[in-house]
């Protein structure tokens, strides 16, 4: 600090600071939302204090200040930590062995609001869903009074609504006979959890397909802008602690569960998160697995953020992994390539 002048102390006091919130942001899925509510907001700008942290460790470099170790340091950590913001390779071979396919898609309810300037969003969903052909459609957010929106290809499916007047609610369609299925209800919302097996020669597969409780934030800009910072976080910190209850509900059923299973859903969370951890458990993450780039899943414009996941048991390889970017929901598609070992 002796040989910095007045502005780069200045300078350094400020990294320092945003250093020390992402050194924090590292230990908060270990902290329950419930106790720490308004804490567990700083998991969502995680990616935003990496960022700004590289840019100041770009800064002190470009100066030959050994004060660009600080920054260097606090992403090196995360990115060992977490592994799961940007991954610099990837699986981008399938095996030929890859004889199971999952995709998650929260489809915003088909646009039935005209969010996206399109009226055929319905159809052009299905329409690329078909060309890539998954075995197994989780749908999040799922509509039933979208007649252009066609899933007849599927031989079997399960859609649960959710809500006094039951207009939406969470799918799953599948090329393999679904032989059990259920619903995990969360109270006082229309986020829940499905599930089903599904026969595949000789193996029962658990599909659970997850939607938990929305932040309920326009991320439009000038939303942003209007939006009280203080009863912002409050709202954000009380959804966590809803998703935590959520969670809770869900990892009941799951660790009853006998068969082999994938995870797949709408976490509204991302993976430096509290019920990130706790869902994923002993899982495997595909995106850490065979991902690449940051994985963005939702359409955010200021950083990337990843709040759709898909996790596979250790019996599955993973083969492949991709997120897709079109547009036609707040969300882009995700989808994976797995085998049984």
């Amino acid at each position: 600090m002796k040989k910095l002048n007045g502005i780069d102390k200045l300078i350094f006091l400020i990294n320092s600071v945003f250093a020390t919130l992402l050194l924090l942001s590292y230990v908060l899925p270990f902290f329950p939302p419930k106790k720490f509510s308004i804490l567990s907001v700083l998991s969502l700008t995680v990616p935003f204090l990496i960022i700004v942290n590289a840019v100041f460790a770009l800064y002190w470099m470009l100066k030959l200040k050994r004060q660009m170790i600080l920054s260097i340091i606090v992403v090196v950590i995360g990115y060992f930590y977490l592994g799961s913001l940007y991954r610099f390779s990837s699986s981008t071979a399938v095996d030929n062995d890859a004889n199971l396919s999952i995709m998650s898609y929260n489809v915003r309810l088909f646009n039935i609001y005209d969010w996206i300037p399109n009226t055929d969003t319905a159809l052009e969903i299905s329409k690329f869903v078909a060309s890539q052909q998954p075995d197994i459609l989780c749908l999040q957010e799922y509509h039933p009074n979208n007649k252009s929106a066609d899933f007849s290809f599927y031989k079997y499916n399960y859609i649960q609504l959710a809500g006094e007047k039951k207009q939406l609610g969470q799918a799953i369609y599948s090329n393999f006979p679904i032989v059990n299925k259920g619903s995990i209800r969360f109270p006082n919302t229309t986020n829940n959890a499905i599930y089903v097996d599904v026969v595949k020669e000789k193996d029962t597969i658990r599909i659970y397909n997850i939607h938990l409780q929305s932040l309920k934030i326009n991320t439009e800009v000038e939303a942003l802008k209007k939006q009280d910072s203080e009863r912002l976080f409050k709202s954000i910190g009380k959804s966590f602690a809803v998703q935590q209850d959520q969670t809770e509900l869900f990892l009941e059923h799951k660790n009853s569960c006998p068969y082999k299973m994938i995870i797949t859903g709408d976490l509204n969370n991302t993976a430096s998160s509290y019920v990130y951890r706790k869902i994923k458990g002993d899982l495997n993450d595909t995106f850490r697995e065979a991902g690449s780039g940051f994985g963005k899943t939702f359409n955010f414009k200021f950083f990337p953020v990843r709040i759709d996941f898909i996790f596979a048991d250790e019996d599955f390889k993973i083969n492949g992994f991709k997120t897709f970017k079109e547009e036609y929901s707040d969300h882009y598609p995700i989808m994976t390539k797995v085998s049984l070992h």
